[in-house]
């Protein structure tokens, strides 16, 4: 079989996985789960063949023409280099593991054969979007996953948030959707084709003729889909789905689309130099930022969804300062790890026996309660933190690395300013990352919350799959880091002796400053019990509230916060903490900016509708039958009546005749 064929083969298997899931769901459930498994599994052995046979050498290339348009042609196209060979990859392997995992996760809901076969054609749809060679392909791919989110994010139609999120998450990735089609329509009329490798040839001979506008236009579908600054406020709301979907999104589908899609098409953007540093610019606020709301989190999931969005700020860093080894690096092993933390806090999730017990200012004893999930989520929680020498060390260290480069005077087609952008919020972040993941740490299995009832051990399945995330998380990036130039661009990813000793000295720093504000808050809150004021609230300089969560959970913007008087938050954040938890208001400026006008706009638009226009309407139709109503009292059926109107009329008639004679 060729390679073509194989490559082929391996969207089209879920394709038909999830159409056969569909078919079959209510006439065949037996069927249901070898039809989720079965399909990715197959996948990824034809994606690993795939790319043993391409082996990071020569781009596996073939095309033919959909049909004739008369103008730029559309081509079912595959383009396969050594990123979309290891994509694939990381695609099949997590939508395999989650797959599996969902099996013991969803076991008894009802609605498990239409959330198996949407998972399947979501994988599909990204395998799609990595192997493609044609950019309306590409959107194809782009589009579908857009939809699977709406309805997968909205699995649990039945709670108003779960329908909002979807809601949103849909309505604010289009939103970036419409200028990043512009911008696919404007590079393919510079470059005349749609096949990526035309693109890239044109770019390289210098045929494009707006690059910066190009470039903006496509970079903002980008933010919307990988969740950047400042669309990325969809993708907290989407934890209202099942935690098995968080997974898929957050570590190998959706977000990591639009940092594919910058790796795959860079040298568009570096055509310009403003559009690397809005890149820089985009990707360091979207770092930082999500850092702090991290920090000031209560659901493990959306502290894990913050930390999503820092961790893609990471990536757009690394493709602003032009490295999109390092870019391709860092998602693949933010795949496996992320994968792992999702899939582990459904377990803690799932030992509450609920969806929506996951705030960690609940949690109790659950170190012996989910040993399993409490040492896989160990080792993510340490690559996430960038500890070595666990396999996040070495791709965030990669970025560092690229853009230390560039502000050593190396900026290759990055501007120098965003070199620095990146390298310093990159650090900052560096910081941030590991004091919230000490944070979820401490209050997940070393909390002092409410212990929840206990529903036994998990299935096998749920288990096993965390270990086997485990094994790259741990050890990815050190052999990674040596393999994958020749995969790549042939860049060295070897950690640099600066940045290593910053960001790990400064990760270090971020934990132990964290577990000794969890060591003050906690004998401060042992203090004060639950539901009881504190009696000299000034000794904890503000740190412990009056109120107690057993009591109050004050909601701050759109989301109900419950404080915890052992979070280290409150001392590490202080006042800023109140508008960290609100993702710092951006949706109520959202509100303000778009919701409101639009809102106000319809107003105007009813009032004008019901009092000015149906009144014209209404007049129109009660002149006629004012008319209608007084011929119709005359029309009394009295013979004698009629009579008298006729001589009536005559005389009118004669003494008008006269009265012209007369004036005549």
């Amino acid at each position: 079989m060729t390679t073509t064929t194989l490559a082929a083969l391996v969207p089209l298997l879920p394709f038909l996985g999830a159409a056969a899931g569909l078919l079959l769901g209510r006439t065949a459930p037996g069927f249901i789960r070898p039809l989720a498994v079965l399909p990715p599994l197959a996948s990824l052995v034809l994606a690993a063949l795939v790319a043993a046979r391409q082996g990071g050498g020569q781009a596996i290339d073939a095309h033919t023409e959909l049909t004739p348009t008369g103008s730029v042609p559309i081509e079912l196209a595959l383009h396969i280099d050594g990123f979309a060979a290891l994509v694939a990859i990381l695609v099949a392997f997590v939508a395999a593991c989650v797959q599996i995992y969902s099996t013991g996760y969803l076991r008894d809901d009802p609605r498990y054969p239409s959330y198996a076969a949407l998972v399947s054609l979501f994988t599909s749809a990204m395998l799609l979007v990595v192997y493609s060679g044609d950019l309306i392909v590409l959107l194809v791919g782009w589009e579908v996953m857009g939809i699977c989110s709406y309805f997968l994010v909205g699995h649990y139609w039945e709670t108003p948030e779960a329908r909002a999120a979807s809601l949103k998450a849909f309505l604010v990735t289009k939103l970036g959707d419409v200028p990043f089609l512009i911008g696919l329509f404007a590079l393919a009329t510079d470059a005349g084709s749609f096949r990526i490798t035309r693109v890239l040839g044109a770019v390289a001979s210098g045929n494009l003729h707006h690059p910066t506008v190009i470039a903006l236009l496509l970079l903002a579908g980008v933010a919307g889909k990988s969740a950047q600054f400042p669309l990325h406020t969809w993708l907290p709301d989407a934890m209202a789905g099942p935690t098995p979907v968080s997974a898929l999104i957050h570590a190998a589908t959706m977000v990591a689309a639009g940092v594919y899609f910058v790796a795959r098409l860079l040298p568009v953007f570096e055509a310009s130099q403003a559009a690397m540093t809005v890149l820089a610019v985009m990707a360091a606020v979207t770092m930082v930022g999500s850092g702090l709301a991290a920090l000031a989190q209560d659901d493990i999931k959306r502290v894990l969804a913050y930390s999503t969005i820092g961790q893609l700020g990471y990536m757009t860093g690394a493709l602003a300062v032009g490295d999109r080894g390092a870019a391709v690096f860092h998602l693949l092993s933010h795949g496996a790890f992320k994968a792992l933390l999702f899939l582990a806090a459904g377990v803690i999730i799932h030992a509450s026996g609920t969806n929506s017990l996951a705030a960690m200012s609940r949690m109790s004893h659950l170190r012996d309660r989910v040993p399993d999930a409490y040492w896989t989520m160990t080792v993510a929680l340490l690559a996430l933190a960038a500890v070595p020498p666990f396999s996040g060390f070495f791709s965030k260290e990669s970025v560092l690395g690229a853009a230390e480069h560039v502000v050593d005077g190396h900026p290759d087609h990055a501007p120098c300013a965003a070199g620095w952008i990146v390298l310093v919020a990159g650090l900052l972040t560096a910081l941030l990352t590991a004091a919230y993941a000490a944070r979820l740490w401490l209050l997940a299995f070393r909390g002092r919350g409410a212990e929840a009832p206990d529903h036994g051990r998990q299935p096998l399945t749920m288990t096993v799959v965390l270990w086997v995330l485990a094994v790259p998380s741990l050890a990815f990036g050190g052999l990674a880091y040596r393999v994958l130039p020749r995969w790549f661009d042939g860049r060295d990813l070897t950690p640099t002796l600066l940045t290593s000793i910053l960001g790990t000295g400064l990760a270090v720093v971020g934990g132990l400053l964290t577990y000794g504000a969890w060591q003050r808050t906690t004998q401060l809150a042992a203090r004060v019990p639950l539901g009881a004021v504190a009696a000299h609230p000034e000794e904890d300089a503000g740190l412990v509230e009056a109120e107690a969560i057993a009591t109050h959970e004050p909601a701050y913007g759109d989301i109900a916060y419950a404080p915890d008087p052992a979070d280290p938050a409150r001392l590490l954040l202080g006042p800023l903490r109140r508008h960290a938890a609100a993702g710092f208001h951006l949706d109520a400026v959202y509100a303000a900016l778009f919701v409101l006008p639009v809102q106000a706009g319809a107003s105007l638009v009813r009032f004008l509708d019901r009092e000015v226009v149906e009144t014209y309407v209404q007049g129109a139709a009660a002149l006629p039958r004012l008319l209608g109503a007084a011929v119709r009292r005359a029309q009394t059926g009295n013979v004698q009546t009629y009579v008298s109107a006729l001589l009536a009329g005559t005389v009118l008639l004669a003494v008008a005749v006269v009265l012209v004679a007369t004036g005549a």
